[in-house]
């Protein structure tokens, strides 16, 4: 519960606990706090228990943790009925991006080699170039635009 709390930050915590209660009432406010977290934990298991006993039989493996999107997503996805981990395992996204490259780099030094010798090749030229409007042709006027 308290992983991501740092020494510096537990200091701080204690010292403002102890400015705000004081020496005198904060071991009887650590015991009233303590007191109360057991009792939600205790509610909270007789809940689940609760819960379970009428869910029945059928739920019998039920988890509540399974109810987390994240936990029963991770769960359908190990089972191992489903054949996904074949699947996942199929695709090399690594080995895949090298093929692309080394089939980009195979192909960027066969246009360099061909288009060095100083032939086209029927290669087609497709950078984009500007065209020089006649001396009698006008812009397009677009009257919306102004």
């Amino acid at each position: 519960m308290f992983n991501d709390i740092g020494p510096l930050e537990l200091v701080t915590l204690i010292v403002l606990a102890v400015l705000v209660f004081g020496p005198d009432k904060l071991p009887k406010v650590i015991q009233d706090v303590t007191r109360t977290i057991r009792k939600i934990r205790e509610f909270s298991e007789s809940a689940k228990h609760d819960i379970r006993e009428e869910l029945g039989p059928e739920f019998k493996d039920f988890e509540f943790e399974d109810l987390n999107p994240k936990a029963f997503i991770r769960k359908q996805l190990d089972n191992e009925d489903l054949g996904l981990k074949e699947i996942r395992n199929g695709f090399d996204l690594k080995k895949e991006m090298a093929e692309v490259t080394d089939a980009v780099h195979s192909r960027d030094s066969d246009t360099s080699s061909s288009s060095s010798s100083g032939s086209a090749g029927g290669r087609i030229d497709m950078t984009k170039k500007p065209e020089t409007p006649d001396r009698d042709d006008r812009p397009p006027f677009d009257a919306d635009a102004t």
